[in-house]
């Protein structure tokens, strides 16, 4: 996630990219992924998922809450910890906030996307460039509850006593150069979100977990400037 790189193209495609993909799937409400699977059953009901899933995504318009990102890199002995504050609001309005180690924000409004990374700031247009475009369209199906039937991804469900686990597997060349999968979890009682995982080609996977949920309360849209 945290990965540096001499232009914003190869922002896009490395750390921006990661933080894209990772805003979008907060979007999902997703929870932290068990590894291997382990105490999961494939879905009974798919159906019933998938209505209820889409139902729970509708019916929110704002989320607010904290963050710890956990980042495992198989050439670093220790783990990368970073902490912030996540914004949503419908209609696609993100804000992501790295406070710390090291600053990094990240704001999604509509097809404009606005980056900073210390004192340095990048604008751009999702519709300026279809990676971004194609980004922004996850979004939207994730926030829409549609996301289960993105061709990004081949889907696979399955479930414990208390959650439902989502796998998604990417189609498309861009994706599939950056991630093997990415696990979602989804809480049977509310469908809510309390984290989730991310496992890149090399291994190397991003866990983070959020916390201290607010569901539906008023943000000014002023938090999603990208002046």
């Amino acid at each position: 996630m945290d990965i540096k790189s001499s232009g914003w193209t190869r922002c896009l495609i490395s750390m921006h990219m990661h933080k894209l993909i990772l805003t979008i799937a907060v979007c999902c409400y997703c929870v932290r992924a068990v590894a291997q699977h382990s105490g999961y059953k494939p879905v009974a009901n798919a159906d019933d998922f998938r209505k209820q899933f889409t139902k729970a995504s509708q019916a929110t318009q704002s989320i607010q809450c904290d963050f710890v990102q956990t980042k495992n890199l198989s050439m670093l002995s220790d783990k990368i910890v970073s902490t912030g504050q996540f914004w949503f609001k419908r209609e696609n309005k993100v804000r992501m906030e790295y406070k710390k180690p090291t600053y990094y924000l990240l704001v999604i409004n509509g097809s404009n996307i606005k980056t900073k990374d210390g004192t340095k700031e990048n604008k751009v247009s999702s519709k300026s460039n279809k990676m971004f475009d194609q980004v922004n369209k996850m979004m939207i199906d994730c926030v829409q509850g549609t996301v289960l039937t993105n061709s990004s991804f081949t889907t696979a469900l399955f479930e414990s006593p208390s959650s439902y686990l989502v796998e998604l597997t990417p189609t498309t060349k861009a994706l599939k150069g950056i991630f093997r999968n990415i696990d979602l979890v989804v809480d049977k009682k509310d469908y809510s979100a309390t984290g989730m995982e991310m496992t890149e080609l090399s291994g190397d996977n991003t866990i983070i977990n959020f916390t201290h949920k607010q569901i539906n309360i008023n943000i000014p849209d002023a938090i999603f400037s990208v002046d």
